[in-house]
């Protein structure tokens, strides 16, 4: 099979895997070397729907031995094969970086054989570019469960980051899509580079010259509507990631119908809607201060469609409100919607000197058309004649899907893709801050 044609097969296969954040390393070139993969030399282009195409995003392989029942790769399906061999993908990634069309590699692969010849091939790839062609520019390598400890710690040398994909968010749904996997064969790659991570920081502080370990932090990826896991269980798994193995990002995936089975839901289109609130939800996990029960509890284990997640924290506890922006504390100041962190921080510094009026933070950057129902300025409320929840979330209910927005579909390198995304998933795009 030509090299082309197999580029065609493996970047096409590589598409629904969307934990390919290129930030948070550092790697300078050296004299000698090529590439930089240091925050000025790496660019982000995205898709439609959120997902960063600035890296060669390919599978080593999409030959697989597992039988999960929805991914695409699985043995019983009949689709394509092909496997790159680790100097034909270093060569590739090369040429590709060279003409400027890529600013880095993440680089990934369905399990051949077993997981241990897998990581020992995408080990030999990548240190073929570290080596052979003195490629210092950003390198994603995914971590194979089940491989051997030595392996994966060879392979944090030379990779920016690492990522080790939980896919479906408890055992019991391992247990019904993917039999095979194991449940410690996740978490275990998953502790072992974390403890790492750690290692080498503490090491390089004592000795200057002691390599870098996976730089830019690791991540892992969970698929969301492949299963009946609740957004509450789906939240309080990734809150418990972010604790024990101090991850860089939790990926969230809405499941694409790529399969038939028994075992999987029926669905017309990936629930990308949900994905969104995931993800505004994960947000104010790493950087408002909540927590998981705050957002979410078991009589309503999901989240709203119609509102963000802290606009509906909000209504939930309206005792709390309104706050009065000259006054409220900087943490409480971040749970009020419509105040970002970034203008969170404006207000306290300039309330030192000033008083502020509505109009004030305005300029500020407060979304006003949310926070005006939550919020006071010098003990004027400008939410309506009284702080009523019913009426609030009457005048923020935002899910109106619009029959007259064109459908959109992911991009693709080669072909057209299948229209997978409907009219109401552009409701799934983020604006401004939360």
């Amino acid at each position: 099979m030509d090299l082309l044609k197999k580029l065609s097969i493996l970047s096409d296969a590589a598409k629904y895997d969307v934990s390919c954040s290129s930030s948070g390393s550092n790697r300078k070139n050296t004299k000698s070397g090529i590439g930089n993969a240091a925050e000025s030399g790496i660019c982000h282009s995205f898709t439609p729907d959120g997902r960063c195409i600035s890296l060669l995003k390919i599978l080593l392989t999409n030959y697989c031995v597992y039988d999960c029942s929805y991914c695409v790769n699985r043995i019983s399906n009949d689709v394509k094969r092909a496997a790159f061999t680790p100097k034909e993908l270093a060569e590739l990634t090369i040429n590709f970086y060279k003409r400027n069309y890529i600013e880095g590699l993440f680089l990934s692969s369905a399990v051949f054989q077993n997981p241990n010849y897998t990581m020992e091939l995408l080990l030999e790839c990548i240190k073929i570019l570290r080596k052979t062609y003195k490629f210092n520019g950003y390198i994603h390598v995914k971590a194979i469960p089940g491989a051997d400890e030595s392996l994966i710690k060879e392979a944090g040398l030379y990779a920016d980051r690492m990522s080790v994909n939980i896919e479906l968010p408890s055992s019991q749904s391992l247990k019904l899509l993917a039999p095979q996997k194991k449940k410690e064969n996740i978490l275990n790659p998953m502790n072992l580079i974390s403890k790492e991570i750690i290692s080498h920081k503490d090491l390089k502080n004592k000795i200057k010259t002691t390599p870098h370990f996976v730089p830019g932090g690791q991540s892992t990826q969970l698929i969301v509507g492949a299963t009946p896991d609740k957004d509450l269980n789906i939240l309080r798994l990734s809150e418990s990631l972010y604790k024990k193995y101090s991850l860089k990002r939790v990926y969230y995936s809405a499941y694409v119908p790529v399969n038939n089975g028994g075992n999987l839901p029926t669905i017309s289109h990936p629930p990308l809607l949900r994905e969104h609130r995931l993800y505004q939800a994960d947000w104010l996990l790493r950087f408002y201060g909540f927590n998981a029960n705050e957002l979410l509890d078991e009589k309503n284990p999901d989240f709203d469609m119609g509102l963000d997640p802290k606009t509906s924290w909000a209504i939930k506890n309206i005792e709390l409100f309104p706050m009065e922006i000259n006054k409220a504390p900087f943490e409480m100041l971040l749970r009020v919607p419509g105040i970002g962190h970034t203008s969170a921080i404006r207000i306290c510094k300039t309330r030192r000197v000033s008083k502020l009026s509505f109009e004030n933070i305005k300029k500020l950057g407060v979304v006003v058309k949310r926070a005006r129902f939550f919020v006071t300025c010098e003990g004027k409320y400008y939410g309506g004649n009284t702080l009523d929840p019913e009426n609030i979330r009457k005048n923020l209910y935002l899910y109106e899907p619009s029959s007259n927005v064109a459908d959109f579909e992911q991009l693709s390198f080669f072909t057209a893709l299948p229209k997978l995304y409907k009219n109401q998933d552009l409701f799934s795009k983020l604006h401004g801050e939360l």
